[in-house]
């Protein structure tokens, strides 16, 4: 199978890449990307053809894309890459607004290629071992729920809300957010949000503090606030708790980890010796693409997703609980 990246503008296209690189009769063929020097850069390390309009790479045989732009051009880079017929792993969020994130879905189901959301949280094992643990009732009926998705300020065109979309309340809100409603089969039906910048001294959110209910009347809370400094001994967390009628389990998805004092580096770090989840959402994206199957995870996963975070800005402007 053959594939391409479009954009190395989020720093996953290069887990992304090197992930394939590792998957028998996968071959990454291109990368696409408007910066000269990142494009470059990108194909002389993963040893690939590349070019500097997407829509060049949409014209050749490759079978699928694999999509990390800025957040802002996922909808018109989904949406041709449909027309062209590749099926498309697309960087979280699915888009910034509601009307990209169908306009995407819509082309997609149009041309009859798959759309898959890069939600990889679900592919760590941790995580998974604790979806098995309630969809078996060890923790008998779901009660309530706490997440956590804090890290460092990404800097760059993340902090720009025209490319991103938002700050921290959109780029932590929907992995957490994915996570829970996968646990609870249920949707998100009421957000009550705080949202502020307080952290560093840029345009966008950097820290925020949701409040959840669901449909299956599930309570919740997450803190998506980039909240870590520059030397926080890693980028940060994603954790949750789960309070069920038979008992409460904690699961941190990066706790697999050494720390490491560093003379070289002159500082404390985190050393991850966890399984790879890029590699299992890399490797389920590829395994739905050859089995025609519907993926793992949905545009209308992302969709949901999105929905959240929006709500969330929604609730902290109006002071008051948004319904969905």
């Amino acid at each position: 199978m053959k594939v391409g990246i479009i954009s190395f503008a989020h720093m996953h296209a290069y887990s992304y890449a090197t992930c394939l690189k590792q998957l028998d009769n996968v071959e990454l063929v291109a990368v696409a990307d408007d910066n000269p020097l990142r494009v470059t850069e990108a194909a002389k390390q993963f040893g690939c053809a590349y070019y500097s309009d997407y829509r060049e790479l949409l014209a050749t045989d490759v079978d699928a894309v694999v999509v990390c732009t800025e957040n802002a051009k996922h909808a018109d880079v989904v949406v041709d890459a449909a027309k062209a017929g590749k099926h498309v792993l697309c960087e979280k969020p699915i888009a910034t607004t509601l009307d990209d994130a169908h306009r995407m879905i819509d082309a997609c189901r149009e041309h009859g290629v798959i759309l898959q959301i890069a939600f990889p949280v679900r592919f760590n094992t941790p995580m998974r071992r604790v979806k098995q643990m309630i969809d078996e009732g060890q923790l008998g009926r779901i009660v309530a729920m706490r997440g956590t998705n804090r890290g460092q300020n990404p800097g760059g065109w993340f902090v720009q809300k025209e490319l991103s979309g938002g700050g921290a309340v959109l780029d932590h809100t929907v992995h957490v957010i994915d996570i829970m409603r996968w646990y609870l089969n249920s949707e998100v039906k009421e957000v009550y949000a705080e949202v502020d910048t307080r952290f560093s001294d840029i345009a966008c959110d950097d820290c925020g503090l949701l409040m959840l209910e669901f449909e299956n009347g599930v309570i919740a809370s997450h803190d998506p606030s980039w909240s870590r400094s520059e030397t926080f001994p890693t980028w940060g967390d994603v954790t949750l708790e789960i309070v069920g009628t038979q008992g409460v389990t904690r699961v941190d998805a990066f706790a697999q980890h050494l720390t490491v004092y560093s003379d070289l580096d002159n500082k404390v770090k985190h050393d991850f010796w966890g399984d790879e989840m890029d590699l299992g959402l890399v490797a389920d994206f590829i395994s739905c693409v050859r089995e025609g199957r519907t993926p793992s995870i949905t545009g209308e996963d992302g969709l949901r997703a999105l929905q959240v975070a929006l709500a969330a800005y929604e609730s902290a402007r109006l002071r008051k609980p948004v319904r969905l």
